[in-house]
């Protein structure tokens, strides 16, 4: 088939699909913006956006809708060139968060469009007004986050197919759209995360750790509140004051992915690390940014324990990739994790805002190991069963792209 992707950020969630539908002898081609630096191994359309400056007093609750259809409207002019150029896709698979695939249905109509929904942004019982140390729960929030998801609804209505990673992303949004989505992990190499014995990790100091050492490990693509982050440091003191020799290896940049910056300016990373570094062995504390992922696979087969926090929002792989890999988990208890990690089944689940609760719970996963052995090789069960890349998760995405071809 002729298979085009479309991700301002390619291959984000096409990572594995779509070098293997061109393994496969599939016509494999993506539409990614201009700045994108990911190594990209197959033929890529590139398009320049430069959102303008939106007038908030014009725009009001409209101003997200005109950045991302500002930008269809990139996507669909470049479409419109290969168009003429005799280029006519069989099945287009885009994601709808930046509004890319809006109006490709406009371009080729012939086409079948499935849509990547993520997540859809919604008034009550997801994000907003979640944590009100940073976000008001009033109704004025509720009609912000509901006009945020504009986009989002007119994607998947002109769209053939939706497909969302997990049963809560998917029942975020409406039930009109829920009922054309369907729910296929993205799904995590459960084989190269066999737990390996010999792993050694460099910290930034120079000293290594490996298996048996006694670690912590937190890790996402940015420390900000939406990740937790807040709440694993305020937590930390007393992990650290319980348990001498134990080291915390913290993965992360410090930029924002989700959620406003600082209002004061400055650094997430910074603001929490201030608040409690005097309390603090700084010694033992050690702050990687981000790194490459097979450093990051070692890093996880060398974790004692490892703790995953997020507001009801996007579920990260890292944490579905930690639990493949055998090593426990102690994560927040919001409704994408509880999917996923049944507590004291193949995991720990603590209150999100639970500082107290979280300090003991990693307190004792360090000091006793044995204890939760059977939880983690039933999570690595689980993943294997679940969420595998090569034996779950890629096969039911290729019979979705083949069904939809097939019409």
């Amino acid at each position: 088939m002729k298979l085009l992707f479309v991700h301002q950020n390619f291959p984000g969630q096409f990572l594995h699909l779509a070098p293997e539908m061109q393994r496969r002898g599939h016509d494999v081609r993506a539409i990614t913006e201009a700045g994108n630096k990911n190594r990209i191994d197959l033929p890529a359309l590139r398009y320049a956006f430069k959102p303008a400056k939106v007038d908030p007093a014009a725009t009001r609750l409209g101003r997200n809708f005109t950045t991302n259809s500002d930008r269809a409207v990139v996507v669909a002019r470049l479409a419109r060139q290969l168009r003429a150029d005799g280029y006519v896709p069989d099945v287009i698979y885009g994601h709808s968060g930046w509004g890319e695939t809006l109006f490709l249905k406009e371009v080729w109509p012939e086409a079948r469009l499935l849509v990547f929904a993520e997540f859809y942004y919604r008034g009550t019982e997801a994000d907003a007004g979640f944590d009100p140390e940073f976000q008001k729960a009033n109704f004025d929030r509720v009609m912000m986050s509901q006009a945020r998801a504009s986009h989002l609804a007119q994607a998947l209505v002109h769209a053939d197919q939706g497909v969302s990673p997990t049963y809560w992303q998917a029942s975020t949004h409406p039930p009109l759209l829920r009922k054309h989505i369907e729910v296929i992990f993205d799904g995590v190499d459960c084989d190269r995360l066999t737990p390996n014995p010999d792993a050694r990790f460099a910290l930034p100091n120079g000293r290594e750790i490996k298996r048996g050492d006694e670690v912590l490990t937190f890790i996402n693509r940015n420390l900000e509140p939406y990740r937790g982050y807040h709440t694993f440091m305020r937590a930390l003191p007393d992990v650290l004051a319980a348990r001498p020799d134990a080291q915390v290896v913290i993965v992360g940049g410090d930029e924002v992915s989700y959620g406003p910056p600082p209002k004061d300016g400055g650094k997430w990373k910074d603001i929490f690390l201030d608040e409690v570094k005097d309390r603090l062995d700084l010694s033992r504390v050690h702050f990687t940014g981000r790194v490459p992922y097979d450093q990051l696979v070692d890093l996880i087969h060398v974790s004692r324990v490892h703790a995953y926090l997020t507001y009801p929002f996007v579920l990260s792989w890292s944490m579905i990739e930690t639990l493949a890999a055998g090593t426990l988990v102690v994560a927040s208890d919001t409704k994408p994790v509880a999917e996923v990690i049944k507590d004291g089944v193949n995991g720990r689940l603590v209150g999100f805002f639970d500082i107290k609760g979280w300090s003991a719970a990693l307190t004792d996963a360090l000091a006793r190991p044995e204890v939760y052995l059977a939880m983690r090789e039933t999570a690595r069960a689980m993943a294997r069963e679940k969420y595998d890349l090569r034996s779950v998760c890629m096969p039911r995405q290729i019979d979705l792209l083949t069904r939809l071809e097939r019409g």
